[in-house]
């Protein structure tokens, strides 16, 4: 991308993080547009184009009043120094990554000794608050505290971290949303989709449509109706870490003792899912319509960020984790569990949860032709 392009991308991200204070970053379809925005999906979000991406800040009064604001406040600043410096410091964000393998703590204070109240896994980001002394206050979900700096990514690096990971995604603002197999209203319906729910935006076609992933496949929802988000992993809290894994415990417990009860009455469903079954139900959710390579592939995703030290160290930790797998978020997984999973998909989930792996260690996917990596089937890991 050419200086100038990564100058208005870079502004973009940073004026994001400053309205949104991090977390759900919108940008609403763009009404009016006869250009397709190019998005991205599953693991990760990046923005192609950095003139659509104007066109994205010209569509919310709020990000365009940011804009200006923080220009005018960096103007101010710099008005001693010469052209080339006012850009430099007009385009910094408070966008902040964490730069780590594993995870990072985040303290109360900006001190080693003192208590910790959350953490920072390797695909996280924050807002920063305050920076002193090698430490920087950030803002990620529900965490806030310091983080040493030498544990995180700043400016154009953290910017570039966020583009790569960050998820694009479609939320419904109509009661009831038919989703097409073709951008035309007319046109046959994949399924029916509720408030609230989200997909993974792919591409806004025009000023009526938006592709979108389901199940695997390519549909189109109406633009009207739908908002699109810009999403990033967030830290957890150790309340929130406490809770997740007590919920873990209870849930393979339940499943545990529903398998070992054996029971014939069929109209039940357990309460808990064993974890083949959750990873059988996700693999089906993003690659049902892929060949079985495609879905053993996502199963290993999904087990190297387990074994990996910078995710959850749980399946559904990793399965239910802030801004990664959308049709998790969105409840797709847990009706799939409930209308029964495919059998080739349980098969990869085995053996993914065996150790077998056809993408080696990656650990992101998303919709091939937006990502260098191993392409099999739709998809694209690395």
């Amino acid at each position: 991308m050419k200086k100038k392009g990564k100058r208005l991308l870079r502004r973009l991200t940073g004026m994001l993080m400053g309205v949104a204070a991090f977390g759900l970053l919108q940008v609403n379809a763009i009404a009016g547009s006869t250009e397709s925005l190019q998005l991205v999906n599953a693991g990760g979000a990046e923005i192609l184009d950095a003139d659509l991406v104007v066109e994205c800040v010209k569509s919310s009064t709020a990000v365009e009043t940011a804009v200006a604001s923080h220009s005018a406040e960096s103007a101010e600043k710099n008005e001693d120094e010469d052209t080339s410096s006012e850009e430099d410091d007009a385009e910094k964000s408070n966008l902040v990554m964490a730069n780590v393998e594993n995870a990072v703590n985040v303290r109360k204070e900006a001190d080693e000794d003192s208590d910790r109240v959350g953490k920072l896994y390797s695909d996280c980001g924050g807002e920063i608050l305050e920076r002193r002394n090698g430490w920087t206050k950030l803002k990620s979900g529900n965490v806030t505290g310091w983080t040493k700096d030498e544990y995180l990514l700043f400016g154009e690096e953290a910017e570039e971290m966020a583009q790569d990971l960050g998820n694009l995604v479609a939320t419904i603002e109509a009661e009831t949303l038919r989703i097409r197999m073709e951008p035309e209203s007319d046109a046959g319906v994949w399924g029916l989709i509720g408030k609230n729910d989200k997909l993974k935006a792919l591409e806004v076609i025009d000023d009526e449509w938006i592709s979108v992933e389901y199940e695997g496949d390519i549909g189109y929802v109406s633009a009207e109706y739908t908002k699109i988000d810009f999403v990033i992993d967030a830290g957890e809290t150790m309340e929130e870490i406490k809770k997740r894994e007590e919920k873990e415990q209870e849930e393979k417990r339940k499943a545990d003792a529903a398998k070992a009860k054996q029971t014939e009455n069929r109209g039940a469903v357990p309460v808990g899912a064993s974890d083949e079954e959750l990873l059988a139900a996700l693999i089906q959710c993003e690659a049902g319509n892929q060949p079985y390579e495609g879905q053993l592939a996502v199963g290993a995703v999904v087990m190297n960020r387990v074994r990996s030290g910078g995710y959850p160290n749980t399946i559904s930790g990793v399965i239910y984790a802030s801004g990664q797998f959308t049709p998790a978020g969105n409840g797709k997984v847990a009706k799939r569990l409930e209308a029964g999973v495919r059998d080739s998909c349980l098969q990869a989930a085995r053996e993914a949860i065996a150790g077998a792996s056809n993408v080696g260690g990656a650990t992101h996917f998303r919709r091939a032709g937006n990502h260098d990596g191993l392409v099999i089937g739709s998809h694209v890991f690395w």
